[in-house]
């Protein structure tokens, strides 16, 4: 009888999770089926400094972000730069269409036109900049005020900087900077938050934008970008 119950027990406990898993597993439907004015545009690109590839994703839902994802149906399409992009799919992500491009190449203007299954079009123009250190920081840095030059920036803009050391009680610097003419000020009293020793310093450029040309149901542009550097802090 204990040995029932034990059985019924993981019966029961894997039942649970196979719906949990399943709950996670993205929908995935035609774009044709759907009212074409409530197709979500959602947009993302995201590149990392010490990678040398950048990747555009766009996704298209059903009613909203968090909508079925679809799939383009002809003659619905998009393209991007006036090439299609052909869908790919996870059971995580659902439907999706991507490109990956070195960054250098990918460097300048853009445009995403999307098709619907009426054959009226969407554009939605953009321009890239890689973002980064610009100067190489030394192995070795010292508590003195530092000043990090970006690239990517505007004039005025906001980046999210993160130090952290190896000793678990110190919490850090985990703030939104603003950044004025591609400079980044590091303190002497960000300093004091660390100890000597290895320092990670993580620097993330984030913009979340409404969709400029959509259907009626709107989307978002989320732009991301990091760049990333490890050193040694001395007295």
């Amino acid at each position: 009888m204990k040995l029932r119950n034990g059985a019924l027990f993981i019966l029961s406990a894997a039942v649970l999770l196979s719906g949990i898993t399943a709950c996670n597993d993205a929908e995935i439907g035609n774009s044709v089926d759907v009212n074409q004015s409530t197709i979500y545009f959602d947009y993302n690109l995201t590149g990392y400094e010490d990678i040398e590839e950048v990747t555009l994703r766009l996704q298209y839902k059903f009613a909203g972000p968090n909508g079925t994802t679809l799939l383009l149906n002809d003659p619905s399409q998009v393209t991007l730069d006036g090439v299609v992009i052909k869908p790919d799919s996870t059971k995580m992500s659902g439907v999706y269409y991507e490109v990956i491009k070195p960054k250098d190449a990918f460097t300048g203007d853009h445009v995403i036109e999307f098709t619907d299954h009426n054959k009226k079009t969407y554009k939605e123009k953009f321009s890239y900049t890689p973002f980064g250190i610009q100067y190489n920081l030394p192995d070795t840095i010292t508590r003195e005020r530092l000043v990090i030059n970006l690239t990517g920036l505007k004039p005025i803009d906001y980046v999210t900087v993160l130090l952290t050391d190896t000793v678990f009680t110190n919490s850090g610097v985990n703030r939104i900077d603003t950044v004025k003419n591609g400079e980044l000020v590091i303190t002497k009293a960000d300093w004091e938050k660390l100890a000597n020793g290895p320092v990670y310093l993580d620097l993330q450029k984030e913009e979340n934008l409404p969709i400029e040309n959509g259907t009626d149901e709107g989307g978002r542009f989320n732009k991301q970008f990091s760049a990333r550097k490890a050193f040694l802090l001395v007295e």
